[in-house]
């Protein structure tokens, strides 16, 4: 069970990191190019792969609450762990509250053919934090500090 749990959880956090994460760190481009179209795709994209990546966390307590040579994988009380968990709520929060709140303000400025300036550096800074949050994840599930 261990197995089956552990590839679901790195596919789909490849498959739901991975786009939020590009998504997010590209989206300023739209602002800069003043493309609506791209706006909305890419606050749509966010949204969707944020609300996806549950799927992540709920198969990473799977994983980690399941045995392995007569052991528990993990315990939440562990640091890796609920770090990990604190950064992905912050990264999804930041991803849903800040960037596609701006994305799509954007996307209706540039449709009405107003300036997107004010908003390009909330948007690029939002996705480059989000995105170092999940390298930092990343780091976190690979080198798990404190083992």
């Amino acid at each position: 069970m261990f197995k089956i749990l552990f590839a679901l959880h790195l596919l789909t956090a490849i498959f739901a990191i991975g786009p939020l994460v590009h998504a997010a760190t590209t989206a300023a481009r739209g602002l800069r190019q003043a493309d609506a179209g791209a706006t909305a795709t890419s606050a749509r994209t966010i949204t969707i792969y944020s609300y996806v990546s549950v799927l992540v966390v709920v198969l990473g307590f799977g994983v980690m609450s399941s045995k392995r040579h007569g052991h528990t994988v993990a315990e939440f009380s562990e640091a890796w762990i609920w770090v990990s968990a604190l950064l992905w709520l912050v990264a999804v929060g930041i991803a849903l509250a800040l960037v596609v709140p701006a994305l799509q303000q954007a996307t209706t400025r540039i449709t009405v053919g107003e300036a997107v300036d004010s908003l390009t550096a909330r948007v690029a800074a939002g996705g480059g934090v989000i995105g170092l949050i999940f390298a930092g994840i990343v780091f976190l599930m690979v080198y798990k500090p404190g083992r």
